[in-house]
């Protein structure tokens, strides 16, 4: 079975025999990459990447152990072979080759059909490596979407209760560390069961879809977070919001819901799809804490519903969006 050709880099002082090594790695169909000391070793071989080492034992300031060994370390994984060639004999040389980091022992000179046997073996270890490699980069991007897919909502695309939890706690801390307000809200669509029931469950999927979009093109700064909180409960997390910043921002959800014109076969409130929300606001102390602010989002979201939907509820405030609208 042909095995694909390698990239050997040849590490000797001698040219004389860096020149017999090229030569019969190219008669083997390898590549061939020479290095005259460890110094230049170590560059080449962390900017070529050569897929085999064929080191020499003694050459002049650092020898062939010392190089493995800083070749290892310079490697995460250690899978490149490193293949020792030396005049040097008996167990006591092939147990520091093998010590300082390499696979094989051969003794100089060293015949071509050796080599190539030797290579041979090698090559297979490459490609199981390059296999091995290419099922880690599967797995790590396998595993880079599933932390997306845990964290995201699958109808939406919007943060899901998880990942709404750990950016509230996250924002808490930041805000409390810089003085600034921070609001959260928890949003409604008003009376969705009946939609569902009207209209059908591929329409409600398609109807909080929309909701879910306008949630998140409205959240234009960085740290804002439009996140799925359940059903058809969604939650807004505004670091950097102000109790008047908070309520204005729900005047303009409400408006530009509202020029959607989703249509609600069956909802009291009117013939359009329609959202109630609650909003609490504070500058986050030692005693701030999420369940407490989503508690009160959540009390909120109840006045406002009982206020008579389509609109939202201030917990600090005690005033709702219609209110304001009607100059009260």
């Amino acid at each position: 079975m042909a095995l694909e050709s390698l990239l050997v880099m040849v590490v000797d002082d001698d040219r004389l025999q860096r020149l017999l090594a090229r030569a019969a790695l190219q008669s083997l169909g390898h590549r061939v990459l020479e290095c005259s000391h460890g110094g230049e070793a170590l560059t080449q071989f962390s900017t070529q990447r050569p897929d085999v080492v064929l080191l020499d034992v003694e050459m002049p300031g650092h020898d062939g152990y010392w190089v493995a060994q800083h070749l290892r370390a310079a490697e995460q994984g250690g899978w490149t072979p490193i293949i020792f060639l030396s005049g040097l004999q008996g167990d006591d040389e092939i147990w520091r080759g093998i010590e300082a980091g390499g696979d094989d022992y051969l003794i100089k000179p060293v015949t071509t059909r050796l080599l190539g046997a030797k290579l041979r073996a090698m090559q297979r270890l490459v490609s199981m490596r390059k296999k091995l490699e290419e099922r880690s980069e599967e797995l790590r991007l396998a595993n880079a979407q599933l932390e997306i897919l845990s964290r995201h909502d699958a109808l939406t695309g919007l943060a899901n209760r998880r990942a709404i939890d750990t950016h509230l706690h996250q924002e808490i801390a930041a805000c409390r560390r810089e003085g600034q307000a921070l609001s959260v809200a928890l949003l409604d669509v008003d009376h969705f069961k009946r939609f569902n029931d009207a209209a059908g469950h591929l329409a409600g999927d398609q109807a909080l879809q929309q909701v879910g979009k306008l949630l998140s093109d409205a959240c234009l700064r960085p740290r804002d977070l439009a996140g799925r909180y359940g059903g058809e409960e969604f939650a807004l997390i505004l670091p950097l919001t102000p109790l008047s910043g908070a309520m204005t921002y729900a005047r303009g959800l409400l408006r530009l819901l509202a020029q959607m014109q989703i249509a609600h076969p069956d909802s009291p409130v009117g013939p359009w799809l329609t959202l109630s929300g609650g909003i609490t606001t504070c500058v986050p102390d030692d005693n701030t804490t999420a369940e407490g602010m989503l508690l009160r989002a959540d009390d909120a979201l109840y006045q406002a519903k009982a206020k008579g939907r389509g609109r939202f509820f201030s917990y600090e405030m005690k005033l709702d969006t219609a209110e304001q609208l009607l100059g009260r």
